[in-house]
């Protein structure tokens, strides 16, 4: 019987970032040793990276707010959305799969625009990313409260940072635990969320064309006033944010690239995996969604955040489910835990990505013999700890406003990634190097790359236009006070808007011309572009697990399930 588990790993051996310090291979592997890397453990397998990027994907953004997408734009216009953002996602995920292939580092696409760009570039990069999941962390305990209100009486007295405080708590134990221990429960709090999906998918074929439900809804949803495309061309690009926030996090395979145990297979495996699976739980949910739910149902709008006008669950109780609500709350719930849980990894990394690079205390990198950035973690808790404060002033306003900040964080740093790819290989063809070269070589370049870069310019445009558009206009001096409610409640929102469409390249400016000037660095000759340090250089036994193991169609039916 082989030694190698199901991945194709030795379980007798832990796969340290550091070897040479610990004995390892060879003198070629000291040399490409990045002391960011140093004391991380590579413990993570192949189904812990994909079910990571799924957990921090698939959750709120999925299960609450696609039915707000279907009322604003029609399930034409929000299907067109989830496949325009899927597309450029895709691409964006073959970036990230060649060079942290290639470069498996603990900043991920954060710490390529230092190699190939400028320094300035990477420092930004990894500040705004940074941000955007330290917001993240605050939105999910938000929604956590939120969900948790659907089990209790209207007049209860139970405190809403109750719920939010048990989990940063659990989040502290779990992130300390080690990286192996870690990999194995976001795992398995991510089965229930994909199951769900799995079985909505089913079951939304069966109550579509009328095999349980009792009625055959088919296209006749498509056809009513409204659909296919409700509101134009403004209410369709009116979903993109959402669709960004909901798509947000299927890029933390990069980061769990330092951490796996064999870069070169399980980093490829993953992107592909996920890619293929977000894409497809998201476009063929969003397409059953709008057959069966009509566009103009009060239910869709969900502006409660409960499952009880959650989409899922109108789709379960047509079909005829006892208990969908309390399924799909429970259900939102995990995903909204295992999401958190995610955060705080990412979160994580990031500060010692920042820490390792000189960017924040160099104390904030140290790294426990367990592998984990004990004082990272304590640092991100310290911080939920204060995001506690938003909850008093009301989950739902700051679940709105982290969204719209969230989603525009996240068109930047897509599109960054494509730019970084494109600059990528032109250092690596500057350098005599060949494509044949490269550990996994991303398909679709560079025309893949183009069609992602429009469309991500697209949608950040369209997200500009959005924000200045319509200003408020204020009812005068006389006005009775509930025309003044209305005005300020649109003031509210035109204000959101602009923050959320403006702040993030506001901010990513300010870091990169600060550090420029602070620091004067300079923009790196494509000769000179440091595309080795750091270099994942693969033993004898990872070198036989690269060869493929069982028959073709099993490996291609692993992509899906």
């Amino acid at each position: 019987m082989s030694k190698y588990n199901d991945d194709g790993c030795d379980d007798t051996d832990t796969y340290e970032l550091n070897r040479m310090q610990d004995g390892g291979e060879s003198n070629h592997h000291d040399i490409l040793t990045d002391a960011s890397q140093d004391g991380l453990k590579r413990d993570l397998r192949v189904r812990h990276m994909i079910m990571l990027a799924i957990a921090g994907t698939i959750g709120t953004g999925l299960f609450l707010t696609s039915g707000l997408a279907i009322a604003t734009a029609g399930p034409g216009g929000a299907l067109l959305a989830y496949v325009l953002i899927g597309i450029w996602l895709i691409f964006v995920m073959q970036a990230i799969g060649e060079i942290a292939t290639l470069l498996p580092l603990p900043g991920a696409f954060n710490a390529w625009g230092g190699r190939v760009f400028d320094e300035a570039f990477s420092f930004q990069m990894t500040w705004m990313y940074c941000i955007n999941w330290a917001l993240t962390i605050p939105a999910q305990l938000s929604a956590s409260a939120l969900i948790v209100s659907f089990w209790l009486p209207e007049d209860t007295a139970f405190p809403p940072w109750v719920v939010p405080l048990i989990i940063i708590i659990l989040m502290l134990f779990i992130n300390i635990a080690g990286v192996k221990t870690y990999g194995e429960l976001a795992y398995w709090l991510s089965v229930p969320k994909v199951v769900t999906i799995i079985f909505f998918i089913a079951c939304g074929i069966l109550v579509d064309a009328g095999a349980i439900g009792g009625h055959t809804y088919g296209f006749e949803n498509w056809r009513i006033e409204g659909a296919p495309f409700k509101g134009g061309f403004t209410s369709f690009i009116n979903t993109l944010i959402s669709v960004a926030y909901a798509y947000d996090g299927v890029e933390v395979t990069g980061i769990t690239a330092a951490e796996s145990r064999n870069p070169h297979k399980h980093v490829p495996r993953a992107i592909n995996t996920v890619s293929i699976r977000i894409t497809f739980f998201y476009i063929a949910s969003i397409f059953l969604l709008g057959s069966i739910v009509a566009n103009d149902d009060p239910l869709l709008v969900n502006t409660g955040r409960s499952a009880t006008r959650a989409p899922f669950t109108i789709v379960f109780a047509k079909a005829g489910i006892r208990g969908a609500a309390n399924y799909m709350n429970a259900i939102v719930f995990t995903s909204v835990f295992s999401a958190i849980n995610v955060d705080f990894y990412v979160s994580t990394r990031m500060l010692l990505s920042l820490a390792r690079n000189g960017w924040v205390h160099k104390s904030i990198g140290y790294i426990n013999s367990r592998g984990v950035p004990v004082a990272a973690v304590a640092l991100v808790t310290a911080c939920s700890c204060l995001s506690l404060i938003t909850i008093f002033v009301g989950s739902g306003v700051v679940y709105h406003w982290f969204i719209s900040i969230i989603g525009s964080i996240t068109f930047q740093y897509w599109l960054y990634i494509l730019l970084l790819h494109f600059r990528f290989r032109y250092c690596w063809k500057a350098q005599g190097r060949t494509v044949t070269d490269l550990p996994y070589v991303a398909w679709g370049y560079p025309y893949g790359n183009i069609l992602g870069v429009v469309i991500g310019c697209f949608c950040i445009v369209c997200n500009w236009y959005l924000s200045v558009i319509n200003p408020p206009k204020h009812p005068g001096a006389g006005a009775s006070e509930e025309l003044m409610d209305a005005y300020r409640s649109r003031r509210d929102a035109y204000i959101q808007g602009i923050l959320g469409a403006w702040f993030p390249w506001f901010m990513s400016a300010l870091l990169y011309f600060a550090y420029k000037y602070i620091y004067g660095t300079k923009f790196i000759k494509a000769v000179d572009a440091d595309l080795d340090t750091g270099r994942f250089i693969p033993s004898d036994s990872d070198k036989e697990d690269l060869i493929p193991h069982g028959p073709r169609w099993k490996r291609i039916l692993k992509l899906f399930v």
